[in-house]
C-alpha cells in the first residue's frame, strides 16, 4: 500500500479534487441513507391509513416528496462526483505519465541497453491506467462506504444489540479471508506482468522492423514467441483466478451465514411485535445496504492488488538514477491548463556558450578507459587531442570502440577512468545538455522522426525561420526534392522516414545537422548505404557542414579517410596510430594495410576489409 500512498504524494496538487470527490461522496451517503427512513415512515403510514387513521393524503405527498428530493439529489451529487473522479483521474494520469516520461529521459544510455522500447511502453500503460482506475473508483466508493457501515452499525445497535453483533462479525472476517487471500494473488500477478511485458516488448520490436521479419520469412516464429507469452500468462490466470474465487466462495459463504442469521431476527422481532412494518422495512434495507459495502470490499481489494503491482513497476522506473548533471533536469508536474495557448512555441535550444580555453585542443582524450560491463573493458588508456578545425577519422575493425568513443564524446556513458574535454573543459563539469549542444552528430541511421520534412529540419532549432531552413536544406543538396514532395516543406514523411528514400533521408539528416550549427560534428559515415548518385550529393552536403568545424569522422570508405587531417587509428581497444594519411600508408599498421588489401582485389582480402566496415 505504500506506493499508493507514493502515488498520491506524488500528485500532491490534486489535493482539491480529492477533497471534493470527498466531499460528494459523503453527501451521496448521506442521501442514500435518507431514503430508507423515508420508505419506513411511508409504510407505517400507509398502515396507519388502511387502518383508518394516520395524516391523510397530505402526509403521503410529503413523504413521496422528501423521497423525490433524496434521490435527486442523490443523483445530481453522484454525477457530479463522477465528473470531479473523471477529470482527476485524467490529470493523474497526465501527471503520471509525464514524470515517466520526464524520468526515461533522464536516465543513462545504460537503461536502455537493457530494456526493449515494447516493454518501457507496456509498463507505462499498464501501471498507470491500473493505479489511476483504482484511485478513481477508491476515491468515489471509499467514503460512502465507510459511512454507510458506520451508519448501519449505528443505527441497527438502537432497534437490536444482536443485529449490530452480527454486522461487526461481518468485516474483521472478510478483512482476514482477504488476507489469506492476496499474498499469493500478488505473487501471481507478477508473474504475469512479466509475460505481458516481455510479449508486448517484443510486439513493439518486430511491428517496428516489420521488413526485417519478412524479409527472413520470419512471421510464424514470431507470432509463436508471442503466443507462448500468452499461454504463460493464460496458464497463470487459471491458477489465479481459481485460487481466488476459491476464497471468495469462502468469503461470500461466511457472509451468507450471518446475513441468515440477521434476518432470522429481524423476522422474529418483528413477529412478536417488538418491531413494526415500517421498523422491519427500514432494518432490511440497512443491511441490505450493510451488505453492498461488504461487496465493494472485494472489489476494491481486488482493484487494490492490480494497483499496487502496476505501482511497483511505475516505481521500478522512478527509483531508477538518472545520468549525471541529466539534461531534462529535475521531474515536474505538467502544465494542465484547460486552454493553453494555440500554436504554442517551442521550448528554446540551449545555447552554446562554454567555457573556452583559447590555448586548448577542441577535444581531448585523456588515459580513457571505458568497458559496458564492469568485467570486460573495451577501450584501455586512450588519449588523444583533436585541434580546432581539424578533421579526424577513427578507423578499427568491427567492434574496435570507435562508437564506444563517439558514445563517450556525447555523454551517453561516462568513462570508468580518465577524462573528456571539451575546449580545456572537463565535461563532466557541465551540464550534459551543455556538452550535446556543442555537437552536430550525423548517423549512419538517418534516424528521422514521423511528422513533416519541416519539424524534423528544425529538431535541433526550434525556431528556425523559413529561411534559415531552405538556406540549410540547399547546402545538403535537400532543397530539390523536398519542394517535389506533395506538400514541400510540410509534407509528412512517416514513422521514421519511411516515405523517404535512404539518400532523401541522409540529406535532410546533414540538413538538421547543419541548422543546429554546433562547432563540433560527428559523421558515423552516412554514404556507405548509398547508391552512387545519393551518394554524391550527401557527400557534397557534408563537405559543406564540415568546412570550418573540428570533425570526428567515423569512417567506412578510404575514399573518405584519404581526405582528412588525421587519421587514429584502435587495435584492441587501444590507440595503435595517430597520423596523417600520408603518413600511415608508409607503415605496417591498419590504414597501410587496408590500402594493401583495397589494391589486391581477391575474394579473401575483400572479406578482411570487410572486418573493418570499410569498403573502397
Amino acid at each position: 500500500m505504500r506506493t499508493l500512498l507514493r502515488v498520491l504524494t506524488a500528485a500532491r496538487e490534486l489535493w482539491p479534487w480529492y477533497a471534493g470527490i470527498i466531499a460528494t461522496s459523503v453527501l451521496v451517503a448521506v442521501t442514500a441513507l435518507a431514503t430508507p427512513f423515508v420508505i419506513a415512515r411511508a409504510t407505517d403510514e400507509v398502515v396507519a391509513q388502511v387502518g383508518g387513521g394516520g395524516g391523510g393524503l397530505l402526509t403521503l405527498v410529503v413523504l413521496a416528496g422528501a423521497l423525490l428530493v433524496a434521490e435527486l439529489l442523490n443523483t445530481v451529487l453522484t454525477n457530479i462526483g463522477g465528473f470531479l473522479g473523471d477529470t482527476m483521474t485524467m490529470r493523474l494520469r497526465a501527471i503520471l505519465s509525464s514524470r515517466y516520461y520526464s524520468k526515461l529521459l533522464s536516465l543513462p544510455q545504460r537503461y536502455f541497453d537493457n530494456q526493449l522500447t515494447g516493454t518501457v511502453i507496456n509498463k507505462l500503460n499498464r501501471s498507470i491506467t491500473e493505479v489511476t482506475q483504482f484511485l478513481q473508483m477508491f476515491s468515489n466508493n471509499f467514503f460512502p462506504t465507510l459511512i454507510t457501515v458506520v451508519a448501519v452499525l449505528v443505527i441497527a445497535g438502537f432497534y437490536s444489540w444482536p443485529l449490530t453483533l452480527l454486522l461487526l462479525i461481518i468485516y474483521p472476517l472478510f478483512t482476514w479471508l482477504t488476507a489469506l487471500t492476496s499474498k499469493r494473488w500478488q505473487k501471481l500477478e507478477g508473474e504475469k506482468n512479466v509475460e505481458l511485458d516481455a510479449a508486448g516488448g517484443r510486439f513493439a520490436e518486430v511491428i517496428g522492423q516489420i521488413k526485417v521479419t519478412k524479409s527472413f520469412v520470419r512471421e510464424r516464429t514470431e507470432l509463436d514467441t508471442f503466443d507462448d507469452h500468452y499461454r504463460r500468462v493464460v496458464a497463470t490466470t487459471h491458477t489465479q483466478s481459481a485460487w481466488w474465487h476459491r476464497m471468495d466462495v469462502a468469503r461470500r459463504g461466511s457472509l451468507n451465514v450471518i446475513f441468515f442469521g440477521i434476518y432470522l431476527i429481524i423476522f422474529a422481532q418483528t413477529a412478536s411485535g417488538q418491531f413494526s412494518l415500517g421498523d422491519m422495512v427500514l432494518l432490511i434495507q440497512l443491511v441490505a445496504m450493510a451488505r453492498t459495502p461488504v461487496m465493494m470490499m472485494s472489489f476494491l481489494v481486488d482493484s487494490s492488488q492490480h494497483a499496487i503491482a502496476g505501482s511497483r513497476s511505475y516505481f521500478e522506473v522512478m527509483d531508477e538514477t538518472p545520468e549525471p548533471l541529466a539534461a531534462i533536469g529535475e521531474v515536474r508536474s505538467p502544465d494542465l491548463t484547460l486552454t493553453p495557448a494555440a500554436g504554442t512555441a517551442p521550448a528554446e535550444p540551449v545555447t552554446y556558450d562554454w567555457p573556452i580555453q583559447p590555448d586548448a585542443p577542441t577535444i581531448a582524450f585523456e588515459h580513457v578507459s571505458f568497458g559496458y560491463d564492469s568485467d570486460a573493458e573495451i577501450l584501455h588508456d586512450i588519449t588523444f587531442a583533436v585541434a580546432r578545425g581539424e578533421r579526424v577519422a577513427l578507423v578499427s575493425e568491427s567492434g574496435g570502440g570507435k562508437t564506444t568513443l563517439v558514445n563517450l564524446l556525447l555523454g551517453l556513458y561516462r568513462p570508468d577512468a580518465g577524462t573528456i574535454s571539451i575546449a580545456g573543459t572537463d565535461t563532466t563539469e557541465v551540464s550534459l545538455a551543455k556538452v550535446r549542444a556543442q555537437i552536430g552528430v550525423v548517423f549512419q541511421d538517418a534516424s528521422l522522426f514521423s511528422g513533416t520534412v519541416r519539424e524534423n529540419l528544425a529538431y535541433g532549432r526550434p525556431h528556425a525561420t523559413d529561411a534559415e531552413l531552405e538556406q540549410a536544406a540547399r547546402r545538403a543538396n535537400a532543397h530539390e526534392f523536398i519542394v517535389r514532395l506533395s506538400e514541400g516543406y510540410d509534407t509528412l514523411i512517416g514513422e521514421r522516414g519511411v516515405r523517404l528514400s535512404g539518400g532523401q533521408k541522409q540529406r535532410i539528416a546533414v540538413a538538421r545537422a547543419m541548422l543546429k550549427d554546433a562547432p563540433l560534428l560527428v559523421l558515423d559515415e552516412a554514404t556507405s548505404a548509398l547508391d552512387s548518385r545519393s551518394e554524391r550529393l550527401v557527400q557534397a552536403g557534408l563537405e559543406e557542414l564540415m568546412a570550418d568545424r573540428t570533425s570526428i569522422i567515423i569512417a567506412h570508405r578510404l575514399s573518405t579517410i584519404s581526405t582528412v587531417d588525421r587519421i587514429i587509428t584502435l587495435r584492441d581497444g587501444r590507440i595503435d596510430e595517430v597520423g596523417s594519411p600520408a603518413e600511415l600508408a608508409t607503415t605496417d599498421g591498419i590504414y597501410a594495410e587496408l590500402l594493401a588489401l583495397q589494391e589486391s582485389g581477391t575474394k579473401r582480402d575483400k572479406r578482411r576489409m570487410a572486418a573493418f566496415d570499410i569498403t573502397g
